[in-house]
């Protein structure tokens, strides 16, 4: 199957991203949003990171306007994705938030489309389920941020097909994304292994060991991280942190997945990292 038209559910930090590479390598693409000022925020997104890929040299205005024209948005989504062949959703880690949206897509999307998720923890054969094309549907989970990082995990649910996972492959490496094949299991790889690594840094700060800078600093001096895992904690959202782990420790019910009294604490005090302006760093907003 040749993807040509893609639909985007949810226009925030990954769903603009995802908006983005797409469109700039020639996808006819619709953004899916619930209001117009989220469209036109994701929208606002993706101009000026195109904007500093042209004053960057890496893109010319050319390029940036082709991109923009190949955006649409729709505030429907039963409208939005009935002529699609792929559907990404990129909506909040809340299961019962993506299970209504693929009900949804399920009914409205033409029978050849594949389903896809961005879902960086929840099971992909649960969310199939909820379908009547569970080989159709798969993860396709991308890193923020999207437009420069490389990495993509494909995760096969339980009834994805090879036709499927080729496709979706294929479609990756159009987008001069790598692909990694990954099978659906809590966590997948890249966050069944960094989440405990973020988690216990976060026992380290609770427990008195070593303030956030230290603890970033010793990360980065001495085992040649790029970024310390506190502040990449606060730039992925400590919020989404707590759920895929929360995922973690449902899915395994293993005691190394219990989240850190000192994370729930600040998420539930509304300190959600460099988002909100403040997590385990403050930033100016």
């Amino acid at each position: 199957m040749d993807i040509k038209k893609v639909a985007v559910v949810g226009g925030g930090t990954m769903g603009n991203g995802i908006t983005h590479v797409f469109a700039m390598n020639g996808f006819d693409v619709t953004l899916v949003e619930v209001k117009q000022e989220f469209a036109d925020r994701a929208l606002a997104n993706i101009d000026k990171n195109l904007s500093r890929m042209v004053k960057k040299e890496k893109i010319t205005e050319d390029d940036k306007k082709k991109t923009l024209d190949n955006i649409t948005v729709n505030l429907n989504l039963e409208d939005g994705v009935k002529d699609r062949d792929l559907i990404v959703e990129a909506v909040n880690e809340n299961f019962d938030l993506k299970k209504k949206i693929f009900g949804t897509i399920d009914k409205s999307a033409p029978d050849t489309a594949i389903l896809a998720s961005n879902t960086s923890s929840i099971s992909i054969t649960k969310l199939a389920a909820v379908t009547n094309r569970p080989e159709q549907v798969v993860g396709m989970h991308f890193f923020n941020p999207v437009p420069v990082m490389r990495l993509v995990e494909i995760v096969r649910g339980l009834d994805t097909s090879d036709e499927v996972y080729q496709t979706i492959e294929d479609t990756a490496k159009k987008l001069q994304k790598e692909p990694v094949p990954v099978n659906d299991y809590p966590g997948f790889v890249s966050n069944r292994v960094l989440m405990p690594m973020i988690n216990e840094a976060i026992f380290a700060v609770y427990e008195n060991v070593a303030t956030p800078e230290n603890v970033d600093s010793v990360m980065k001096l001495g085992m040649a991280h790029p970024m310390g895992p506190l502040r990449l904690a606060d730039f992925i959202g400590l919020d989404v942190c707590l759920d895929i782990l929360k995922v973690l420790y449902e899915g395994f019910k293993d005691p190394k997945y219990r989240p850190c009294p000192l994370l729930v604490k600040m998420v539930d005090a509304g300190k959600l990292g460099d988002k909100t302006g403040e997590g385990f760093y403050k930033y100016d907003k």
